[in-house]
């Protein structure tokens, strides 16, 4: 991911990079209903959500300037970061950032700029219908970076924080940057594939498609999970305290639910 060109001023080049999941549960009962929630709330509360945008930020190079962050009722929450890349003195940051947290005391020189350059977002979306028991809660992921930072190198990482049933990533380079001659250049660095990124071991989980428009630099991926194990999808009840058909019927609505949303499209009648 080094930028091997040698480029006349700032690589303007924006790179972003969507990342979207879907988590699914089963929860036919009002009291597994309040379970899943509850696991919600605690998978995927704003402070855990700001740890691991953080952790994306620390892994593209980039430094923290200012943290925007909700949590909502019964559930959700979204994490807004403003993130730069290079080191500039105090008096030149802005004061309305907040620092992560943090006071001017308490920072050395590590407040970067390119202030309006750099961000991460992250808002999470739940969905429950009663007829099929069947309740999703989606998260939506962006990172939008220019300059030497380039995102996909987290992709592992997300894909590890998460147990994820589908998800679907986007990545995206705009603009164009010029070399030290002159010549525009609109992609710095090779890419067929955004799973070229992924690790084997955790592509081995999941079904993988690939759409991808590579003379507009734009590159799509989706991941449907190979195998479920109802048990993962069950709260506070046992897989064996179901009749075997029950449990035929629960593993094949959420396999309906999973495949429809990674088609995009209503596949089965209702």
């Amino acid at each position: 991911m080094e930028n091997r060109l040698k480029l006349y001023g700032f690589n303007n080049l924006t790179k972003t990079l969507s990342y979207n999941l879907y988590d699914v549960c089963y929860a036919k009962t009002e009291r597994e209903m309040k379970d899943y929630i509850s696991y919600i709330d605690e998978q995927y509360n704003s402070d855990r959500l700001t740890k691991i945008l953080c952790d994306l930020t620390e892994m593209i190079g980039a430094h923290v300037l200012n943290i925007s962050k909700q949590d909502y009722d019964p559930q959700g929450a979204s994490v807004n970061l403003l993130v730069s890349e290079k080191i500039v003195p105090r008096d030149l940051i802005d004061p309305s950032c907040n620092f992560a947290g943090k006071s001017l005391s308490d920072m050395k020189e590590v407040i970067v700029g390119h202030l309006d350059k750099s961000h991460l977002t992250v808002h999470t979306y739940p969905e429950y219908h009663p007829d099929n028991s069947i309740a999703t809660f989606r998260v939506d992921i962006d990172v939008s970076t220019c300059g030497q930072i380039s995102p996909l190198q987290t992709l592992d990482y997300l894909i590890e924080s998460f147990d994820s049933d589908i998800i679907t990533i986007d990545y995206r380079v705009r603009g164009f940057t010029r070399e030290i001659n002159g010549k525009k250049c609109f992609m710095e660095h090779n890419i067929s594939s955004i799973q070229d990124y992924i690790k084997a071991e955790n592509l081995k989980r999941y079904d993988a498609m690939d759409i991808n428009i590579y003379q507009s630099n734009i590159f799509h991926t989706k991941l449907l999970i190979k195998e479920i194990v109802l048990q993962n999808y069950l709260f506070k009840t046992d897989v064996y305290e179901l009749a075997p058909k029950t449990r035929l019927e629960i593993t094949e609505n959420l396999r309906r639910e999973m495949i429809e949303i990674f088609s995009g499209m209503n596949i089965y009648d209702k």
